[in-house]
């Protein structure tokens, strides 16, 4: 208990000289060892280095996860070593939710078929991201984490160390500049007419005792002089390691730009996928012939469903449909009716006749047979 209660008091005198000291240097009042011009550059690189690369972690997290209370989540997760659990993404979820409605409303009418289809896309999608953000996470934030709480903690802490030495080396040299003031105000020679003989022995032993002290001030100095080199060279060979962060931190980042790249060119094919499919599915305005007309286009029709331009053919209803106005005719899936066109027409619109039954009917709806 008194060893703790010693070095207890013995580190905060410490402390208290140090700051005593260094308050001294920020106003000018003490000499401070300066580093040569190469080490401050490698301490400057150092710094930027950690500050870009704190900000690039950063704004990289909030990138791959927007939601901050999910990132706290998960950060709680990993300081408590446990696994983070798994929960559909926003794509996969809006994919759940569509083909859920789809099946509210009818998986058979174009409207739920085609909820279907893109509600298994956004799942698509959701999994391809939830693949993206997976190797995003090892391949380029892990490292930055791994230098911003490994490498760097340990250049900060030798750097500290370093600057405890520094701090002791001049200590030190203010000890002996100032015993070798004393020591050679002892040894002036005394006046004669005004010293007693006494004096000549209070003035030799003084100049005895500073002598000792002279000689004690210089061995700490080459002691504390012998530690800061050896620190300074410890601290100087973890600066020159910044130069490996970067070329690591390159590769890293070459990494993550691949797999953005192969996250993106999936989602353009998924999409295009989609789309593909999506042109096989009656238009989602057909049955509005008001927005046809309004816009006053028609919309491309593959070639097996392009209208006839005169005489009359039998069609097969595609899907159930029904009449917006007295001027169409309401379909039903499978039923065979005779279609034909009438000059000034839309193009995405035929004449359909079933019986003594007459009207308007969207072409998508349609497979030509004859």
């Amino acid at each position: 208990m008194d060893f703790n209660v010693k070095k207890l008091a013995s580190d905060a005198g410490i402390f208290f000289t140090r700051a005593i000291q260094f308050t001294g240097e920020k106003f000018g009042q003490v000499e401070k060892t300066e580093l040569d011009a190469h080490f401050e550059n490698l301490l400057s690189r150092a710094d930027s280095t950690k500050n870009w690369t704190e900000k690039i972690f950063r704004q990289t997290e909030v990138l791959l996860q927007p939601n901050p209370s999910s990132r706290i989540e998960e950060f709680l997760y990993e300081k408590l070593d446990r696994t983070v659990p798994s929960r559909p993404n926003n794509e996969e979820l809006l994919g759940h939710y569509m083909q859920d409605a789809a099946k509210d409303f009818g998986p058979g009418t174009p409207y739920g078929s085609t909820l279907i289809k893109v509600g298994d896309c956004e799942r698509r999608l959701g999994s391809v991201q939830r693949e993206f953000l997976q190797t995003s996470a090892i391949s380029f934030l892990t490292p930055l984490r791994n230098f911003l709480e490994g490498d760097w903690r340990t250049i900060s802490k030798e750097r500290r160390l370093l600057e405890n030495r520094r701090l002791d080396l001049d200590s030190c040299k203010a000890r002996l500049k100032k015993a070798k003031l004393a020591e050679s105000k002892a040894a002036a020679v005394p006046d004669f007419q005004e010293t007693r003989p006494r004096n000549y022995v209070l003035s030799a032993s003084a100049s005895a005792l500073w002598s000792e002290e002279v000689d004690k001030a210089e061995h700490e100095l080459r002691v504390a002089q012998t530690e800061f080199d050896r620190q300074a060279e410890v601290t100087r060979l973890l600066l020159e390691g910044i130069s490996s962060t970067h070329v690591n931190h390159l590769r890293c980042l070459h990494e993550f730009v691949e797999a953005q790249t192969a996250y993106y060119k999936q989602c353009h094919l998924h999409m295009q996928d989609l789309q593909k499919e999506l042109d096989r599915f009656p238009n989602a305005f057909a049955g509005n012939p008001g927005h046809s007309m309004a816009s006053g286009g028609s919309s491309p029709l593959d070639p097996e469903v392009q209208a006839p331009a005169t005489g009359t053919r039998k069609a097969k209803v595609l899907y159930d449909y029904d009449a917006a106005d007295t001027s169409e005719l309401s379909l039903l899936a499978d039923e065979l009716i005779t279609v034909y066109t009438v000059p000034g027409m839309d193009s995405d619109w035929l004449v359909g006749e079933r019986g003594n039954q007459k009207g308007k009917v969207p072409v998508t709806y349609l497979e030509l047979l004859s």
